[in-house]
């Protein structure tokens, strides 16, 4: 193979992303200068925040996105040929990367590689830093966790369990998905936010309330959690899915956001690229769960390159189960 696939945003979205916003571009396979290394990508990271990346992202050029590939020529003593490595340069085939630009994976038995852009990448540590380090989750309690069947969703039940939540319960949108989450992450309670009020969904799966809320929606969740929530419970707000297709029209804040104060709550935004400390503390947990079987990174996975604004649209609209994968 010679051609190198990169695809390339063209058109700003006027709402949910669409193919013609996109373009496939083909170029030769490119030759390291001296320091990098060619990777060639065997997995795509699809990400609903790179929904915003969309509205300011030089048009032309490809989105920010992780991959996972294999070091195939390199001119850095630091990589060699057949290193397995992350970074993040994009919806590509082929990549260019210096030592500085990527980590190097050391895959254990029995992991998947596709592990490391799913519960072991951002998407789970972004549940961990959520529900360990901003919530606080404590063994006994009771956590609700939004956009439960995404790709961090699934991981925050997981990673809930096995932080010794007494009960985890979850909103998707879908009764199948609902199912899911329950018959195959763990969850205890699950249901479709479009068959009633959330509020009160939420309060009918949680008789004793919830302790912590793990936020990737807003809006209508939001304030349907700050109503169920107990006397200092904790909110950890990781995203904002109702939001993204029309920032410049968010959903009105919770009418019950004063309760924030009666209550004592607490509610904290956060950026999981500011703790990347806690990296190694993920794997430690969660690489023997996975080499035992006792729990997976789940994921819908997408075959060729030149499907991968296909995987972006169907993940936008709530299509994927688990974290949206492009397998190159």
């Amino acid at each position: 193979m010679t051609i190198s696939l990169t695809v390339h945003q063209v058109r700003r979205p006027q709402g949910r992303p669409e193919a013609a916003d996109f373009a496939l571009v083909q170029e030769l396979i490119p030759v390291p200068a001296e320091g990098q290394a060619l990777v060639e990508n065997v997995y795509l990271s699809v990400d609903p925040y790179l929904r915003e990346l969309m509205d300011d992202n030089e048009l032309n050029s490809p989105l920010e996105g992780r991959a996972v590939g294999r070091v195939v020529s390199s001119r850095t003593p630091l990589l060699s040929a057949g290193d397995v490595v992350l970074h993040r340069q994009g919806w590509r085939s082929h990549a260019l990367v210096t030592f500085e630009e990527i980590r190097v994976l050391a895959v254990p038995d029995r992991v998947p590689l596709s592990a490391y852009l799913g519960i072991l990448g951002g998407t789970g540590l972004s549940a961990y830093v959520g529900l360990k380090r901003v919530a606080g989750l404590r063994p006994g309690e009771t956590v609700f966790i939004s956009a439960a069947a995404g790709g961090v969703g699934t991981a925050a039940g997981r990673i809930a369990r096995l932080l010794g939540a007494r009960r985890v319960i979850g909103s998707t949108g879908s009764v199948a998905k609902a199912q899911y989450l329950v018959e195959h992450v763990g969850f205890d309670a699950a249901f479709d936010y479009h068959e009633g009020p959330i509020a009160g969904r939420l309060a009918a799966a949680a008789p004793d309330g919830i302790d912590v809320y793990l936020d990737n929606v807003g809006g209508e969740h939001l304030e349907a959690a700050i109503d169920v929530l107990n006397d200092r419970g904790r909110i950890a707000w990781c995203g904002a899915v109702a939001q993204y297709d029309d920032p410049g029209n968010p959903p009105p804040a919770p009418r019950n956001l004063y309760d924030v104060v009666g209550k004592q709550l607490r509610l904290e935004g956060f950026l999981v690229r500011h703790h990347l400390d806690l990296r190694d503390e993920l794997e430690e947990l969660l690489v023997p769960e996975l080499q035992a079987g006792r729990i997976v990174s789940d994921q819908t996975v997408v075959d060729g390159i030149e499907r991968t604004v296909d995987a972006f649209v169907a993940m936008l609209g709530g299509e994927n189960v688990g974290k949206m994968l492009v397998r190159v």
